[in-house]
């Protein structure tokens, strides 16, 4: 039998049962809607928390901090293992920056400039801590619902508060964007061999030698509140959070301030006035580059930690979460199944004489397994096809719910179902495959059948 007749015969087959076999192809299209909903449901969420993450630049940086001092709570010195041909600790300055925007895959490289200070607002006092944010933390999810604006430029005399800082301001937050405020902070002060010369007393002059020129001394900085921010930016490994007030970084840096670490590299370098930081983020252009950036920083002599790891048992969470949510899924289309089986069977009832006539006109028994295969795979067809789409309406409307609820609680909407093309592809191949295999016993059983005792069926 040609397959241009096998197709017509199956199709006409098909209509003339149309109810019966409509019914059947709903339950198909139904255990697929439930296997893609659930699915979809999962790569949504993983989809949704691996854009967050990534979106947060935690998963493509690598943390760099010196080797020296590195010790636990009241313990020696940590050591990480020492790469072949490890250096010497150095110092984490700005050579030591430059070397690293070097390296390959590096998009930009920059420290972190952290520090205590007093905020003077409408004539009162407040202790905050300040932290300076790179031009690139711009498209982080941190800013997505800030009151006000991001910083107008990476040199601007500008600052964004934390919604909890902003609070002890003013009770009326929104109020603040656009007002000035004064920082009054602790600056690193470098002399040169010329001040140092001309100071006319003699012990200030040899304190100011003794100590490479190093004084700090109080500053202050008027800047205008651009903008009001719910989420910490500086919150996870790379700013170990609590930051209540943002400036550009560039200006951060203009500002001198004393680190933690000055006192304590000033005496390891002997009197060196060589500023160091206590720590760098290093940017690399992709996840995937991490581990070659982490390791060449470490052959350089420096202690480096990024989220890779974590990254890693994130993935397998989901994998799991997938692999439970297709099983449930699974027992729907497996239920479906059984109509199949049981229209192919009844349909075998029906049609024995035509059967009968069929082997007698010359069919083989391939030719009636064949039959009912198409037949069966046209009902797992047409139920795929139209379970994927009823899959990815029952997303959408989960999707509408959960970001109308979001909305009411003043949280911005989210997307929690994605189908991509390969589960769709792969829901319908898996709906043909399942309906096949239904169709195994009625098939060989109208493939047996006995063409005289199907002409006398009555």
């Amino acid at each position: 039998m040609k397959g241009r007749d096998l197709t017509e015969l199956a199709a006409r087959n098909l209509r003339e049962a149309i109810l019966r076999n409509s019914l059947t192809t709903l339950g198909v299209a139904v255990g697929v809607a439930s296997l893609v909903a659930m699915l979809s449901l999962g790569v949504g969420l993983q989809t949704l928390a691996s854009q967050r993450l990534n979106k947060s630049g935690l998963f493509d940086a690598v943390f760099v901090t010196s080797r020296r001092g590195m010790r636990g709570i009241g313990g020696p010195p940590q050591q990480q293992p020492k790469p072949a041909k490890v250096e010497g600790a150095k110092p984490l300055d700005q050579t030591a920056k430059q070397e690293f925007e070097k390296l390959p895959n590096v998009t930009e490289v920059y420290p972190q400039v952290r520090f205590l200070t007093e905020v003077r607002y409408a004539g009162n006092s407040y202790s905050a801590n300040v932290l300076g944010l790179p031009e690139s933390s711009r498209s982080t999810g941190a800013f997505d619902g800030i009151t006000g604006k991001y910083f107008s430029s990476p040199t601007a005399d500008e600052a964004i508060l934390h919604a909890d800082f902003a609070k002890e301001l003013s009770p009326q937050v929104a109020t603040l964007v656009g007002k000035d405020l004064v920082l009054r902070y602790a600056a690193r002060q470098q002399k040169s061999t010329q001040d140092i010369a001309a100071e006319k007393d003699i012990d200030k002059q040899l304190d100011d030698m003794m100590s490479g020129g190093i004084s700090i001394v109080s500053r202050e900085k008027k800047l205008r509140i651009a903008g009001i921010i719910e989420s910490d930016p500086s919150a996870g490994i790379a700013g170990f959070g609590g930051g209540r007030v943002f400036l550009p970084l560039r200006v951060a840096e203009e500002l001198h301030p004393a680190q933690p670490n000055d006192v304590q590299e000033f005496v390891r370098a002997g009197g060196s006035s060589k500023a160091a930081y206590a720590a760098l983020t290093v940017r690399a252009k992709s996840p995937k580059d991490v581990l070659k950036i982490e390791d060449a920083i470490k052959n350089m002599g420096f202690m480096t930690f990024s989220l890779l790891d974590a990254t890693r048992s994130l993935r397998l969470v989901f994998t799991v979460f997938d692999l439970f949510l297709g099983l449930f899924g699974s027992l729907a289309l497996t239920v479906a199944s059984l109509g199949i089986i049981n229209t192919l069977v009844m349909a075998i009832l029906e049609r024995r004489r035509e059967i009968g006539v069929l082997k007698a006109l010359g069919a083989t028994d391939g030719d009636v397994r064949s039959l009912f295969f198409a037949e069966a795979g046209a009902m797992g067809l047409l139920g795929g096809v139209f379970g994927v789409a009823l899959g990815w309406l029952i997303g959408q409307a989960l999707t509408w719910g959960t970001t109308l609820y979001l909305r009411r609680q003043d949280l911005p909407g989210v997307k929690i179902s994605y189908v991509p093309w390969w589960l769709a592809l792969s829901a319908v191949a898996f709906a043909v495959v399942v309906s096949l295999i239904a169709g195994l016993y009625p098939a060989g059983r109208a493939a047996r059948l006995n063409p005289v005792e199907a002409l006398r069926y009555e």
